[in-house]
């Protein structure tokens, strides 16, 4: 006895589709990420004075005027001054932050000047700014 099989359909799923359902779901995550923005949450938040005394003295005052005078907490120093202060402000304090505050009329290239020595002794620098006008 000869059994023939029967020619049986096999059963497909059509992808085509789903090509176009991930390209807008890229479109669209793509899009959305650019619109959220984490800076975007404006927050109050609380005051405490103790916080500011630490801060305070957690931090030095770095000036540097037009005439390329360096000041530290308002004392003059020179160049060569500086670097040694700012190491020495280093080794007593590794936590301590030096806020710079320079003259918009000096060039880039003496704020990186500034900031490599600090750099050189890994001392946290940020530059402060002033409200525009």
């Amino acid at each position: 006895m000869k059994l023939t099989r029967r020619n049986r359909n096999k059963a497909e799923v059509s992808t085509h589709s789903l090509n176009d359902i991930m390209f807008f779901l890229l479109l669209f995550f793509l899009i959305l990420s650019t619109m959220a923005n984490p800076n975007v949450i404006k927050v109050l938040l609380p005051e405490a004075s103790d916080n500011k005394e630490k801060e305070a003295k957690k931090n030095v005052q770095l000036t540097v005027d037009a005439s390329k005078n360096y000041y530290i907490d308002a004392e003059l120093l020179s160049r060569e001054q500086l670097e040694i202060r700012l190491e020495a402000l280093v080794k007593k304090n590794p936590e301590i932050a030096c806020a710079i505050n320079i003259d918009r009329t000096l060039s880039v290239q003496d704020l990186v000047d500034v900031m490599e020595m600090g750099a050189r002794h890994n001392m946290k620098m940020y530059i402060k700014t002033g409200q525009p006008q």
